[in-house]
């Protein structure tokens, strides 16, 4: 297991921690998707 998922499990332990992190999670599987299609076509993001 990476470094980061250890930590990021550690954290999903405390319920504020957990309840924020759950909150973003519809942005960041956005912010994912977009950089994957951008990635996809080649596509430079400061174009």
């Amino acid at each position: 297991m990476s470094e980061f998922r250890e930590v990021l499990n550690e954290q999903l332990q405390d319920d504020e921690f957990r309840e924020q992190w759950e909150k973003i999670q519809p942005e960041m599987d956005l912010i994912r998707a977009v950089s994957d299609t951008s990635s996809l076509q080649n596509f430079d993001a400061r174009e």
